[in-house]
């Protein structure tokens, strides 16, 4: 899939728009006609969705989105006081793909919207203020559960998309929804012993393609877990 379908407007609205404007200079100024067809052909990429191979094998979980790791945080206290948790976030530049993929395979059992500020999402403040919305999984065995994704809106993302619903059935690495500009996504698990941490902050991963964590109980992971990988991502 060249494009994501839940852009089908952005898109439609970028091709007419691009198309008028690059005719119209084009007709007054000659060559300077290209500049518009490079900011729309730019746009466009921005709304890209590119087909992923999936890693497959037990006790994986996966990049949630594509971009940067900004934080890896571990044995955090829970949302209501309750055991411990992993944190892990990611960054997503503009020029990133911002199509949100499930980490891992399981059943959605919530899928909380709030609305709030659009600051900038690298802020410490984004993480409390800005619009978000929360996927709540159950995951397939034998990953621990409940597991939380996490879309937060940045200064330019102005909405989020998620198409799931509570009850669904849902694959890792499956499309679940996209944060429209620059955003950040939080990966949110119950802490273990057992986790294999395979990606390092600073380290650029791809959604649905990036093994984040391995269950070192699990049997047995796939080769691309093994290590930490630099994801070309797409």
């Amino acid at each position: 899939m060249l494009t994501t379908s839940y852009a089908g407007k952005e898109i439609a609205l970028t091709l007419l728009v691009g198309l008028a404007v690059t005719v119209v200079i084009g007709w007054f100024f000659g060559w300077w006609a290209i500049l518009p067809a490079v900011i729309a052909l730019a746009l466009l990429l921005f709304y890209r969705d590119p087909v992923r191979r999936i890693p497959e094998g037990r006790g994986l979980v996966l990049a949630p989105a594509d971009g940067r790791i900004v934080a890896i945080e571990r044995n955090l206290p829970g949302p209501d006081g309750q055991g411990r948790w992993l944190r892990i976030m990611t960054f997503l530049a503009v020029y990133n793909v911002h199509v949100n993929r499930s980490p891992c395979a399981g059943r959605v059992r919530g899928v909380e919207y709030k609305p709030g500020k659009f600051l900038n999402a690298l802020r410490d403040e984004a993480d409390a203020c800005n619009e978000c919305n929360t996927v709540t999984l159950a995951p397939a065995a034998p990953l621990p559960g409940p597991v939380y994704v996490r879309q937060i809106a940045g200064a330019l993302a102005r909405r989020i998309v998620c198409t799931l619903k509570e009850g669904q059935d849902v694959a890792a690495g499956e499309r679940i929804g996209m944060i429209k500009l620059g955003s950040r996504t939080e990966l949110r698990l119950p802490e273990s012993d057992d986790w294999d941490v395979l990606v390092r902050v600073g380290q650029r991963v791809a959604a649905g393609k990036t093994v984040l964590l391995r269950l070192r109980t699990a049997f047995p992971a796939v080769s691309e877990a093994r290590r930490p990988v630099e994801a070309q991502v797409s």
